[in-house]
């Protein structure tokens, strides 16, 4: 009997697919968490300059 190499190649790409879909709500929860951190507390960035003299 041959080995099913479809079927292989098949779970192989399943996997990847799960794997990407894992890292890319990992980035997007990352990128949220950066996004409401920063918008919750001013920082000195995101003001402008004042020139007291």
């Amino acid at each position: 009997m041959k080995p099913n190499y479809s079927f292989e190649k098949r779970q192989r790409e399943l996997a990847k697919k799960q794997k990407r879909e894992e890292k890319m709500l990992k980035k997007t929860e990352k990128r949220a968490e950066k996004e409401s951190s920063t918008s919750d507390t001013p920082s000195e960035i995101d003001t402008p300059p004042t020139l007291e003299e």
